[in-house]
């Protein structure tokens, strides 16, 4: 009697224990084209490294406080929802980053409602779309617009985690405030330099090999001017595009000049003099790594230059067209990474 006693207390141990949930989220998947051979899974107080296979498999356990974090497989990243004792399957097409990530198991539904809030984001605040708005009074509208169908959408569905709902909502006020400071500042400067008013000009500016380069040299041509830094994460990003289209424009009405603002920002050194020494080498460096085309030309004060101030430029990287005889197509044009920027030449039949 007293063994079978033992033997249903030992089952009844054995049964609490294969029931209790595990503190740890099983996290499995497959990336294709993937970036790099590991994935970082990160917030503000946690971070693992994960390797991922060949053939884009992955798998690993983490143990985690429950809520939001990010999946970096290289520069990009997307968001996820992790809870201890979800089993989270993750697929992803890095062609199509943000339009193939889904998620299959206990706990998809939460990161599958974040993977769509991007995708939703992505669609309504289109920074093509939003750049071409002229009048502040049309930006409000259509930001007001924007923050009724997020908030709409943010709520609408009640099986969501409130971590997901009540952070999407604290954040869409800050986000879109940030939108509405860039783009006015956009709007303000087209109507100081609206199109057809003569550029702010450029004289004597220093090319890569030491030579000079002033605008006036290049009247007669369209110019595409790229304002950038060394040291700018997100100028870089933009080289290899600018880099095509210069290759595809090579022989239009079109100079394309890149205009660097190193000024001695981030060397050490005893004086501003031999800093800026310092960054206009590490300038010509940069051009010859990258094989840099077009027109090189360094800022003679950097950020105080006259050009640079005269466009009102307080960050970079900023991208300015103007016509064959000096005057402003677009104080603020398209990125080389937009498709808004082969439309505009298209438009002008350069």
């Amino acid at each position: 009697m007293k063994k079978s006693l033992l033997a249903l207390s030992a089952l009844a141990i054995l049964a609490c224990q294969e029931d209790a949930p595990k503190d740890y989220v099983t996290l499995t998947g497959t990336i294709t084209n993937q970036n790099s051979d590991s994935l970082v899974v990160r917030n503000r107080s946690y971070s693992k490294t994960i390797t991922v296979n060949q053939d884009g498999t992955f798998s690993d356990t983490l143990k985690v406080e429950t809520g939001i974090y990010s999946i970096f497989d290289g520069a990009e990243s997307t968001n996820v929802f992790l809870k201890n004792g979800y089993e989270l399957n993750m697929s992803l097409d890095t062609k199509m980053f943000d339009e193939t990530v889904k998620y299959e198991g206990l706990g998809s539904e939460q990161s599958n409602f974040l993977a769509q809030k991007s995708l939703k984001e992505e669609q309504l605040l289109d920074f093509d779309a939003l750049s071409a708005i002229e009048d502040m009074e049309t930006l409000n509208k259509t930001l007001d617009g924007i923050k009724s169908e997020l908030n709409a959408f943010y709520t609408s569905n009640t099986e969501i985690d409130s971590t997901i709902t009540n952070s999407s909502i604290e954040t869409l006020e800050p986000m879109l405030n940030s939108y509405k400071r860039y783009l006015g500042q956009s709007i303000a400067l087209k109507q100081e330099l609206p199109k057809g008013s003569e550029s702010p000009a450029f004289t004597d500016y220093e090319n890569v090999d030491g030579s000079k380069t002033s605008l006036a040299d290049l009247k007669g041509k369209y110019v595409y001017v790229d304002v950038w830094a060394t040291w700018c994460g997100p100028c870089k990003a933009e080289i290899p595009h600018l880099k095509a289209i210069e290759k595809e424009y090579h022989d239009k009405n079109i100079e394309f000049v890149s205009l660097s603002v190193d000024d001695g920002r981030g060397y050490k050194a005893d004086s501003k003099e031999e800093a800026a020494a310092l960054a206009k080498e590490g300038w010509k460096k940069m051009i010859a790594e990258k094989e840099l085309g077009g027109i090189q030309i360094i800022a003679p004060e950097g950020w105080q230059s006259s050009f640079v101030k005269d466009y009102k430029i307080s960050g970079i990287p900023r991208f300015i067209l103007i016509d064959p005889d000096g005057n402003v197509v677009n104080p603020d044009a398209p990125r080389p990474s937009s498709d808004k920027l082969k439309e505009l030449f298209t438009e002008l039949n350069i």
